[in-house]
Protein backbone atom coordinates (compact mmCIF):
# COMPACT_ATOMS: atom_id res chain seq x y z
CA UNK A 1 0.00 0.00 0.00
CA UNK A 2 2.87 2.37 0.77
CA UNK A 3 4.27 1.87 -2.73
CA UNK A 4 0.92 2.75 -4.24
CA UNK A 5 0.72 5.91 -2.19
CA UNK A 6 4.17 7.07 -3.26
CA UNK A 7 3.36 6.40 -6.92
CA UNK A 8 0.07 8.24 -6.62
CA UNK A 9 1.44 11.52 -5.28
CA UNK A 10 2.93 12.87 -8.52
CA UNK A 11 -0.11 12.29 -10.78
CA UNK A 12 -2.36 13.81 -8.11
CA UNK A 13 -0.13 16.88 -7.93
CA UNK A 14 -0.15 17.10 -11.74
CA UNK A 15 -3.92 17.41 -11.51
CA UNK A 16 -3.37 20.86 -9.97
CA UNK A 17 -1.90 21.94 -13.32
CA UNK A 18 -5.26 21.15 -14.92
CA UNK A 19 -6.95 23.09 -12.12
CA UNK A 20 -5.14 26.23 -13.24
CA UNK A 21 -6.70 26.16 -16.74
CA UNK A 22 -9.69 28.20 -15.59
CA UNK A 23 -7.39 31.22 -15.41
CA UNK A 24 -7.10 31.42 -19.21
CA UNK A 25 -10.42 33.31 -19.13
CA UNK A 26 -8.56 36.62 -18.83
CA UNK A 27 -6.50 36.64 -22.02
CA UNK A 28 -8.78 34.31 -24.02
CA UNK A 29 -11.73 36.68 -23.46
CA UNK A 30 -9.76 39.33 -25.40
CA UNK A 31 -9.39 36.99 -28.39
CA UNK A 32 -13.06 35.95 -28.20
CA UNK A 33 -14.17 39.61 -28.02
CA UNK A 34 -12.21 40.40 -31.17
CA UNK A 35 -13.32 37.25 -33.02
CA UNK A 36 -17.04 37.70 -32.36
CA UNK A 37 -17.20 41.49 -32.12
CA UNK A 38 -18.42 41.34 -28.53
CA UNK A 39 -18.62 44.31 -26.17
CA UNK A 40 -16.67 44.33 -22.90
CA UNK A 41 -19.96 43.55 -21.14
CA UNK A 42 -20.45 40.40 -23.21
CA UNK A 43 -16.82 39.36 -22.74
CA UNK A 44 -17.36 39.77 -19.01
CA UNK A 45 -19.73 36.81 -19.06
CA UNK A 46 -16.91 34.44 -20.09
CA UNK A 47 -15.56 34.14 -16.52
CA UNK A 48 -19.19 33.80 -15.38
CA UNK A 49 -19.61 30.72 -17.58
CA UNK A 50 -16.53 29.23 -15.90
CA UNK A 51 -17.01 30.16 -12.25
CA UNK A 52 -20.78 30.16 -11.75
CA UNK A 53 -20.73 26.36 -11.50
CA UNK A 54 -19.03 26.50 -8.13
CA UNK A 55 -22.29 27.95 -6.79
CA UNK A 56 -24.36 25.02 -8.02
CA UNK A 57 -21.90 22.13 -7.79
CA UNK A 58 -19.63 22.76 -4.79
CA UNK A 59 -21.84 21.31 -2.06
CA UNK A 60 -23.69 18.59 -4.07
CA UNK A 61 -20.43 17.21 -5.47
CA UNK A 62 -18.95 17.17 -1.97
CA UNK A 63 -21.91 15.05 -0.82
CA UNK A 64 -21.90 12.73 -3.85
CA UNK A 65 -18.14 12.24 -3.60
CA UNK A 66 -18.76 9.99 -0.58
CA UNK A 67 -20.59 7.62 -2.95
CA UNK A 68 -18.37 7.98 -6.02
CA UNK A 69 -14.97 8.09 -4.33
CA UNK A 70 -12.44 10.91 -4.61
CA UNK A 71 -10.36 9.45 -7.44
CA UNK A 72 -13.43 8.67 -9.56
CA UNK A 73 -14.73 12.20 -8.97
CA UNK A 74 -11.43 13.69 -10.13
CA UNK A 75 -11.50 11.48 -13.25
CA UNK A 76 -15.07 12.59 -13.96
CA UNK A 77 -14.00 16.23 -13.80
CA UNK A 78 -11.20 15.60 -16.28
CA UNK A 79 -13.50 13.74 -18.69
CA UNK A 80 -15.91 16.69 -18.70
CA UNK A 81 -13.01 19.09 -19.35
CA UNK A 82 -11.72 17.02 -22.28
CA UNK A 83 -15.17 16.99 -23.89
CA UNK A 84 -15.52 20.75 -23.44
CA UNK A 85 -12.13 21.49 -24.96
CA UNK A 86 -12.99 19.42 -28.06
CA UNK A 87 -16.23 21.28 -28.86
CA UNK A 88 -14.74 24.31 -30.73
CA UNK A 89 -12.88 21.99 -33.11
CA UNK A 90 -16.10 20.15 -33.96
CA UNK A 91 -18.15 23.30 -34.47
CA UNK A 92 -16.88 26.84 -33.86
CA UNK A 93 -19.17 29.78 -33.19
CA UNK A 94 -20.05 31.99 -30.24
CA UNK A 95 -22.53 29.49 -28.78
CA UNK A 96 -20.17 26.51 -28.97
CA UNK A 97 -17.40 28.65 -27.48
CA UNK A 98 -19.58 29.53 -24.50
CA UNK A 99 -20.48 25.84 -24.16
CA UNK A 100 -16.76 25.00 -24.07
CA UNK A 101 -16.19 27.57 -21.32
CA UNK A 102 -19.17 26.18 -19.39
CA UNK A 103 -17.82 22.61 -19.50
CA UNK A 104 -14.37 23.90 -18.52
CA UNK A 105 -16.02 25.51 -15.50
CA UNK A 106 -18.07 22.43 -14.60
CA UNK A 107 -14.98 20.23 -14.79
CA UNK A 108 -12.94 22.71 -12.78
CA UNK A 109 -15.58 23.05 -10.07
CA UNK A 110 -15.73 19.27 -9.62
CA UNK A 111 -11.91 19.08 -9.69
CA UNK A 112 -11.46 21.73 -7.00
CA UNK A 113 -13.90 19.94 -4.70
CA UNK A 114 -12.27 16.53 -5.13
CA UNK A 115 -8.54 16.97 -5.80
CA UNK A 116 -7.47 18.50 -2.47
CA UNK A 117 -9.12 15.68 -0.46
CA UNK A 118 -7.53 13.09 -2.78
CA UNK A 119 -4.13 14.12 -1.45
CA UNK A 120 -5.20 12.57 1.86
CA UNK A 121 -5.31 9.21 0.07
CA UNK A 122 -1.67 9.38 -1.02
CA UNK A 123 -0.06 11.15 1.95
CA UNK A 124 -0.27 9.85 5.52
CA UNK A 125 2.04 12.12 7.49
CA UNK A 126 0.26 15.34 8.48
CA UNK A 127 3.44 17.38 8.03
CA UNK A 128 3.89 15.98 4.52
CA UNK A 129 0.21 16.61 3.76
CA UNK A 130 0.60 20.32 4.50
CA UNK A 131 3.66 20.59 2.28
CA UNK A 132 1.89 18.58 -0.45
CA UNK A 133 -1.10 20.95 -0.39
CA UNK A 134 1.32 23.85 -0.71
CA UNK A 135 3.08 22.07 -3.60
CA UNK A 136 -0.30 21.61 -5.30
CA UNK A 137 -1.05 25.32 -5.07
CA UNK A 138 2.37 26.12 -6.51
CA UNK A 139 1.68 23.76 -9.46
CA UNK A 140 -1.67 25.50 -9.98
CA UNK A 141 0.04 28.90 -9.87
CA UNK A 142 2.56 27.73 -12.50
CA UNK A 143 -0.35 26.64 -14.70
CA UNK A 144 -2.03 30.03 -14.26
CA UNK A 145 1.24 31.72 -15.19
CA UNK A 146 1.73 29.49 -18.25
CA UNK A 147 -1.90 29.68 -19.42
CA UNK A 148 -1.69 32.99 -21.32
CA UNK A 149 1.52 31.82 -22.99
CA UNK A 150 -0.16 28.56 -24.05
CA UNK A 151 -2.94 30.56 -25.71
CA UNK A 152 -0.42 32.78 -27.52
CA UNK A 153 1.71 29.78 -28.55
CA UNK A 154 -1.37 28.01 -29.93
CA UNK A 155 -2.23 31.04 -32.06
CA UNK A 156 1.32 31.24 -33.40
CA UNK A 157 1.91 27.51 -33.94
CA UNK A 158 -1.49 26.12 -34.97
CA UNK A 159 -3.06 29.27 -36.38
CA UNK A 160 0.03 30.76 -38.08
CA UNK A 161 -0.52 33.96 -36.10
CA UNK A 162 -4.19 34.32 -37.07
CA UNK A 163 -5.98 35.64 -33.97
CA UNK A 164 -9.26 34.25 -35.32
CA UNK A 165 -7.87 30.76 -34.61
CA UNK A 166 -7.21 31.47 -30.92
CA UNK A 167 -9.54 28.60 -29.96
CA UNK A 168 -6.88 26.10 -31.04
CA UNK A 169 -5.61 26.50 -27.49
CA UNK A 170 -8.65 24.53 -26.27
CA UNK A 171 -7.63 21.14 -27.72
CA UNK A 172 -4.12 21.70 -26.36
CA UNK A 173 -5.56 22.12 -22.85
CA UNK A 174 -7.79 19.10 -23.52
CA UNK A 175 -4.80 16.96 -24.50
CA UNK A 176 -2.93 17.88 -21.31
CA UNK A 177 -6.05 17.06 -19.29
CA UNK A 178 -6.39 13.70 -21.06
CA UNK A 179 -2.77 12.83 -20.24
CA UNK A 180 -3.36 13.78 -16.61
CA UNK A 181 -6.49 11.62 -16.43
CA UNK A 182 -4.87 8.57 -18.03
CA UNK A 183 -1.87 8.89 -15.71
CA UNK A 184 -4.08 9.11 -12.64
CA UNK A 185 -6.27 6.22 -13.83
CA UNK A 186 -3.21 3.99 -14.32
CA UNK A 187 -1.93 4.47 -10.77
CA UNK A 188 -3.59 2.43 -7.98
CA UNK A 189 -4.74 4.72 -5.15
CA UNK A 190 -6.40 3.27 -2.04
CA UNK A 191 -10.01 4.40 -1.75
CA UNK A 192 -10.88 6.38 1.36
CA UNK A 193 -13.29 5.05 3.95
CA UNK A 194 -16.68 6.71 3.52
CA UNK A 195 -17.91 8.70 6.47
CA UNK A 196 -21.64 8.80 7.19
CA UNK A 197 -22.68 12.34 6.26
CA UNK A 198 -26.42 11.69 6.25
CA UNK A 199 -28.73 11.97 3.29
CA UNK A 200 -27.85 14.27 0.42
CA UNK A 201 -30.67 16.69 1.15
CA UNK A 202 -29.86 16.84 4.85
CA UNK A 203 -26.15 17.44 4.20
CA UNK A 204 -26.93 20.28 1.81
CA UNK A 205 -29.43 21.81 4.23
CA UNK A 206 -26.98 21.53 7.13
CA UNK A 207 -24.30 23.24 5.06
CA UNK A 208 -26.42 26.25 4.14
CA UNK A 209 -27.69 26.46 7.73
CA UNK A 210 -24.14 27.46 8.72
CA UNK A 211 -24.80 30.88 7.15
CA UNK A 212 -26.98 31.67 10.17
CA UNK A 213 -23.69 32.12 12.02
CA UNK A 214 -22.81 35.78 11.35
CA UNK A 215 -19.09 35.13 11.36
CA UNK A 216 -19.40 32.28 8.86
CA UNK A 217 -21.61 34.46 6.67
CA UNK A 218 -19.05 37.29 6.81
CA UNK A 219 -16.24 34.92 5.81
CA UNK A 220 -18.36 33.31 3.07
CA UNK A 221 -18.78 36.76 1.51
CA UNK A 222 -15.05 37.29 2.00
CA UNK A 223 -14.26 34.22 -0.13
CA UNK A 224 -16.81 35.40 -2.71
CA UNK A 225 -15.13 38.80 -3.06
CA UNK A 226 -11.48 37.73 -2.82
CA UNK A 227 -12.00 35.27 -5.70
CA UNK A 228 -13.81 38.09 -7.48
CA UNK A 229 -10.75 40.31 -7.04
CA UNK A 230 -8.46 37.55 -8.31
CA UNK A 231 -10.46 36.72 -11.44
CA UNK A 232 -11.35 40.37 -12.11
CA UNK A 233 -7.76 41.61 -11.94
CA UNK A 234 -6.69 38.83 -14.30
CA UNK A 235 -9.64 39.70 -16.56
CA UNK A 236 -9.06 43.45 -16.67
CA UNK A 237 -5.25 43.56 -16.72
CA UNK A 238 -4.76 42.93 -20.44
CA UNK A 239 -7.77 45.09 -21.36
CA UNK A 240 -6.30 47.95 -19.37
CA UNK A 241 -3.07 47.87 -21.40
CA UNK A 242 -5.06 47.65 -24.66
CA UNK A 243 -7.35 50.55 -23.73
CA UNK A 244 -4.78 52.89 -22.19
CA UNK A 245 -1.75 52.29 -24.36
CA UNK A 246 -3.11 50.82 -27.61
CA UNK A 247 -1.32 47.51 -27.20
CA UNK A 248 -2.42 44.58 -29.35
CA UNK A 249 -3.66 41.37 -27.72
CA UNK A 250 -0.35 39.53 -28.14
CA UNK A 251 1.60 42.29 -26.35
CA UNK A 252 -1.03 42.70 -23.62
CA UNK A 253 -0.48 39.09 -22.54
CA UNK A 254 2.37 40.31 -20.32
CA UNK A 255 -0.10 41.96 -17.92
CA UNK A 256 -1.82 38.76 -16.68
CA UNK A 257 1.56 37.02 -16.66
CA UNK A 258 2.93 39.69 -14.32
CA UNK A 259 -0.19 39.30 -12.19
CA UNK A 260 0.16 35.52 -11.88
CA UNK A 261 3.91 35.67 -11.32
CA UNK A 262 3.43 38.18 -8.51
CA UNK A 263 0.63 36.07 -7.03
CA UNK A 264 2.92 33.01 -7.03
CA UNK A 265 5.74 34.89 -5.30
CA UNK A 266 3.28 36.39 -2.82
CA UNK A 267 1.88 32.96 -1.93
CA UNK A 268 5.33 31.46 -1.35
CA UNK A 269 6.58 34.42 0.67
CA UNK A 270 3.31 34.69 2.58
CA UNK A 271 3.47 31.05 3.65
CA UNK A 272 6.77 31.86 5.34
CA UNK A 273 5.84 35.27 6.75
CA UNK A 274 2.67 33.96 8.37
CA UNK A 275 4.87 31.75 10.56
CA UNK A 276 6.35 34.99 11.92
CA UNK A 277 3.35 37.36 11.80
CA UNK A 278 -0.19 36.82 13.06
CA UNK A 279 -2.60 35.94 10.25
CA UNK A 280 -5.10 38.67 11.12
CA UNK A 281 -2.37 41.33 11.07
CA UNK A 282 -1.04 40.03 7.74
CA UNK A 283 -4.59 40.15 6.35
CA UNK A 284 -5.09 43.76 7.48
CA UNK A 285 -1.75 45.04 6.20
CA UNK A 286 -2.03 43.36 2.81
CA UNK A 287 -5.63 44.26 2.05
CA UNK A 288 -5.12 47.94 2.94
CA UNK A 289 -2.03 47.99 0.72
CA UNK A 290 -4.01 46.30 -2.08
CA UNK A 291 -6.61 49.08 -1.89
CA UNK A 292 -3.77 51.59 -2.26
CA UNK A 293 -2.40 49.72 -5.28
CA UNK A 294 -5.83 49.86 -6.96
CA UNK A 295 -6.07 53.61 -6.34
CA UNK A 296 -2.70 53.98 -8.05
CA UNK A 297 -3.88 51.77 -10.93
CA UNK A 298 -7.01 53.89 -11.39
CA UNK A 299 -4.99 57.02 -12.19
CA UNK A 300 -1.56 55.81 -13.35
CA UNK A 301 -0.39 57.06 -16.75
CA UNK A 302 2.93 55.23 -17.04
CA UNK A 303 3.17 51.74 -18.53
CA UNK A 304 5.64 50.73 -15.82
CA UNK A 305 3.47 52.02 -12.98
CA UNK A 306 0.41 50.25 -14.40
CA UNK A 307 2.23 46.93 -14.61
CA UNK A 308 3.73 47.39 -11.16
CA UNK A 309 0.29 48.14 -9.69
CA UNK A 310 -1.20 45.03 -11.36
CA UNK A 311 1.63 42.95 -9.90
CA UNK A 312 1.15 44.55 -6.48
CA UNK A 313 -2.52 43.54 -6.38
CA UNK A 314 -1.56 39.94 -7.23
CA UNK A 315 1.19 39.88 -4.59
CA UNK A 316 -0.85 41.50 -1.82
CA UNK A 317 -4.05 39.49 -2.37
CA UNK A 318 -2.32 36.13 -2.85
CA UNK A 319 -2.73 34.88 0.74
CA UNK A 320 -6.14 36.35 1.54
CA UNK A 321 -8.08 33.26 0.36
CA UNK A 322 -6.25 30.76 2.62
CA UNK A 323 -6.46 33.15 5.59
CA UNK A 324 -10.24 33.51 5.24
CA UNK A 325 -10.66 29.79 4.52
CA UNK A 326 -8.65 28.67 7.55
CA UNK A 327 -10.38 31.22 9.77
CA UNK A 328 -13.78 29.85 8.74
CA UNK A 329 -12.77 26.24 9.42
CA UNK A 330 -11.32 27.18 12.83
CA UNK A 331 -14.52 29.01 13.75
CA UNK A 332 -16.49 25.73 13.91
CA UNK A 333 -13.93 22.90 13.76
CA UNK A 334 -16.61 20.26 14.42
CA UNK A 335 -18.24 21.37 11.13
CA UNK A 336 -15.01 21.56 9.12
CA UNK A 337 -16.19 19.39 6.20
CA UNK A 338 -19.45 21.29 5.75
CA UNK A 339 -17.69 24.65 6.05
CA UNK A 340 -15.16 23.55 3.43
CA UNK A 341 -17.94 22.77 0.94
CA UNK A 342 -19.65 26.06 1.71
CA UNK A 343 -16.48 28.09 1.15
CA UNK A 344 -15.77 26.34 -2.17
CA UNK A 345 -19.29 27.33 -3.25
CA UNK A 346 -18.32 30.98 -2.68
CA UNK A 347 -15.68 30.64 -5.43
CA UNK A 348 -18.61 31.52 -7.72
CA UNK A 349 -17.67 35.12 -6.92
CA UNK A 350 -15.14 34.84 -9.73
CA UNK A 351 -18.01 34.72 -12.22
CA UNK A 352 -20.21 37.33 -10.58
CA UNK A 353 -17.83 40.29 -10.60
CA UNK A 354 -16.55 40.27 -14.20
CA UNK A 355 -19.89 41.09 -15.92
CA UNK A 356 -20.09 44.17 -13.66
CA UNK A 357 -16.57 45.11 -14.70
CA UNK A 358 -17.43 44.70 -18.39
CA UNK A 359 -20.55 46.86 -18.01
CA UNK A 360 -18.68 49.52 -16.03
CA UNK A 361 -15.89 49.58 -18.62
CA UNK A 362 -18.37 50.02 -21.46
CA UNK A 363 -20.21 52.76 -19.55
CA UNK A 364 -17.47 54.92 -18.02
CA UNK A 365 -14.18 53.45 -19.23
CA UNK A 366 -11.51 51.22 -17.75
CA UNK A 367 -11.48 53.26 -14.55
CA UNK A 368 -15.03 52.09 -13.88
CA UNK A 369 -13.89 48.48 -14.05
CA UNK A 370 -11.09 49.18 -11.58
CA UNK A 371 -13.69 50.81 -9.33
CA UNK A 372 -15.65 47.54 -9.16
CA UNK A 373 -12.50 45.69 -8.01
CA UNK A 374 -11.84 48.42 -5.45
CA UNK A 375 -15.37 47.97 -4.05
CA UNK A 376 -14.60 44.26 -3.51
CA UNK A 377 -11.34 45.13 -1.76
CA UNK A 378 -13.15 47.62 0.49
CA UNK A 379 -15.47 44.83 1.65
CA UNK A 380 -12.43 42.65 2.33
CA UNK A 381 -10.92 45.52 4.34
CA UNK A 382 -14.09 45.59 6.44
CA UNK A 383 -13.88 41.80 6.80
CA UNK A 384 -10.24 41.99 7.92
CA UNK A 385 -11.04 44.36 10.76
CA UNK A 386 -14.40 42.79 11.71
CA UNK A 387 -13.18 39.20 12.13
CA UNK A 388 -10.82 38.04 14.84
CA UNK A 389 -8.66 35.08 13.89
CA UNK A 390 -8.20 32.48 16.60
CA UNK A 391 -5.30 30.08 16.19
CA UNK A 392 -6.19 26.65 17.55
Amino acid sequence: MTTYKNKGLIPVLFGFFVMGFCDIVGISSDYAREAFGWSNTMAGFIPSMVFVWFLFLGIPVGVLMNRWGRKNTVLLSMAITVVGMAIPLIHYNSISTMAAYALLGIGNAILQVSLNPLLNNVVDDKKLLTSSLTAGQVVKAISSLAGPQLVLWSVQFFGDGDNQLWYYSFPLLGAITLISGIWLMAVPIPRESTADSGSGRKAVADTFALLKDKKIALLFAGIFFVVGVDVATNFISSKLMINRFGWDTADAIIAPQIYFFSRTVGALLGAYLMTKVREELYFKLNIVAAAGALLVLASAESVTVNLMAIGAVGFLASCIFPIIYSTAVQTRPEKANLISGLMITAVAGGGAVTPLIGAATDSVGIGGGIGVILACVLYLTFCAFAVTTKKL
